[in-house]
């Protein structure tokens, strides 16, 4: 089981590694893309370049998060590796935005077509990414990093645009008299895929800041590790909101009415351990102590029995 300060390690390893081959395939495409005069190859460098900047976000919200909990952070500083994904999203859009225009720009223009060898940074960034999408989303998953997700979506739209890129180029190589044009709205392609990327991970983490409830399987699995606990009689409520790498549980429990302060306390500490050591994804449960009340008339469903009353003939 990963403890947090690994958790953060793994996640500054991975994004750390995102930032050099982004930076790498950036520079290769834009100086390819510009010698051989290709506008969907130098959009798609643009976009490489913009991840740099998205695994540097991530990198930092990764180190902010990490700081302990402190007297004005009592649930720690997790909130800023969502927000570090917030920041990807929008630099995503706005980077986007910038490359529909700029392509636009160039559509009608009359030039000589680009050179068949600008196809070779597209095909490597497309095996890269493919790579580096498949260790974020794993890693993303196992620390339960939002920016390291939103990162890996990145890389995924990396993956579609190279090929968008790729495609329009290959038109453009295959009859530059007809397809002259298809390069630049290759590159319009990749500015516009860029912008949906930016809104859906704007919208996932806005979800996680607004405190949306996980879902159904995460919420019953707190609920299952609290059942086992010895003198668990129920639970009446459960809520769960994330705080960046991990959620913060608060939880109804019910006990036996008749049940000492003490000794419901002791089921409370002992529900809060379990939790916590059952679900790595938990960073800390607060319980609150319900009386587990049958209710009453639940004849033929429960454990208790229609009451007899005596009468002036008898029991009745």
């Amino acid at each position: 089981m990963l403890e947090v300060s690994a958790k953060d390690r793994v996640g500054e390893r991975v994004a750390l590694t995102g930032m050099a081959v982004s930076g790498l395939l950036a520079i290769v495409k834009i100086t390819v893309g510009w010698m051989a005069s290709s506008t969907s190859v130098v959009a798609d460098g643009v976009e490489s370049a913009a991840d740099v900047l998205a695994s540097g976000i991530v990198l930092f919200g990764l180190f902010l998060a990490a700081r302990p909990p402190d007297a004005n952070h009592p649930y720690g500083h997790g909130r800023f590796e969502t927000l570090s994904g917030l920041g990807v999203g929008l630099a995503l859009g706005l980077t986007g935005l910038a490359i529909a225009v700029r392509s636009l720009e160039g559509v009608g223009d009359r030039h000589d077509p680009p050179a068949l060898y600008a196809v070779w940074p597209l095909i490597g960034s497309i095996i890269l990414k493919s790579l580096l999408a498949g260790v974020k989303f794993h890693y993303g998953k196992k620390i339960h990093s939002a920016g390291l997700k939103a990162d890996a979506w990145n890389d995924t739209v990396d993956i579609v645009s190279g090929s968008t890129a790729l495609c329009a180029l290959g038109l453009t190589l295959y009859n530059p008299a007809r397809f002259l044009d298809a390069d630049h709205y290759g590159g319009l392609g990749v500015g516009l895929i860029v912008i949906v990327l930016g809104l859906l991970v704007v919208r996932q983490t806005t979800l996680q800041l607004v405190d949306t409830m996980p879902d159904r399987r995460m919420l019953e699995e707190i609920r299952a590790a609290a059942r086992m606990v010895p003198g668990a009689m129920g639970v009446e409520k459960c809520f769960a909101r994330n705080t960046g790498l991990k959620y913060h549980v608060d939880l109804h429990l019910e006990v036996d009415p008749e049940m000492s302060v003490r000794a419901s306390h002791e089921i409370a500490t002992g529900v809060r351990d379990r939790i916590k050591q059952e679900l790595e994804w938990v960073a800390d449960v607060l319980v609150h102590v319900e009386p587990h009340l049958a209710e009453e008339g639940e004849a033929g469903a429960g454990d208790k029995q229609p009451r007899q009353v005596e009468g002036p003939g008898g029991k009745r």
